[in-house]
């Protein structure tokens, strides 16, 4: 469940913006399916772990985060905005950083199952979404650049492991020591 998308004039990313709105569309798809619930969360609120802990408590199995940052960019010779919307969201390795901080603080707001999106390019940034507290990790961007990044990443992390003697994967989610 997308309440996160910054690319809409209605809806989108209001719903993942007001804890109410939140709880309402959680709590309405969570009625309409048995299915596992995953919700999409936006990075443009003051306090993300409040929002997970609403969309959790409204049904929501795991959650995936984060979607763009909103952000706009200028045509300087027309002195437009260059989007057609006036902003648009922000993705690649700009940030990650702040993606990575969020999923951690996500990380102690909730137990369910997170995926890590956000700037993920090289088996480096995966792990450390991983070791964070990602159960699971997101390649958006970087797709662009390489189309085979994903299956890349999955033969590295295998082989990373197996040198580190490490069986599941489970024994490195979050085990970021603070």
């Amino acid at each position: 469940l997308n309440v996160s998308c910054p690319n809409t004039e209605r809806g989108g990313m209001t719903f993942g913006t007001d804890p109410g709105a939140l709880a309402e569309v959680t709590a309405a798809a969570r009625e309409t399916t048995r299915l596992p619930l995953w919700v999409k969360l936006t990075p443009n609120v003051t306090d993300i772990a409040q929002m997970a802990r609403v969309a959790v408590e409204a049904g929501a199995d795991a959650l995936s985060l984060v979607n763009t940052f909103t952000g706009m960019t200028v045509d300087v010779e027309r002195r437009r905005p260059t989007l057609a919307n006036l902003r648009g969201g922000l993705s690649g390795p700009a940030i990650r950083p702040l993606a990575l901080y969020l999923l951690h603080e996500v990380r102690q707001a909730v137990s369910v199952p997170l995926v890590g999106i956000g700037g993920i390019s090289s088996l480096d940034d995966a792990l450390q979404f991983l070791i964070a507290g990602a159960c699971a990790v997101q390649v958006g961007t970087a797709n662009y650049i390489d189309p085979g990044i994903s299956v890349r990443l999955v033969d590295e992390l295998e082989a990373w492991c197996a040198e580190r003697d490490i069986r599941a994967i489970g024994e490195i989610v979050g085990s970021l020591q603070a």
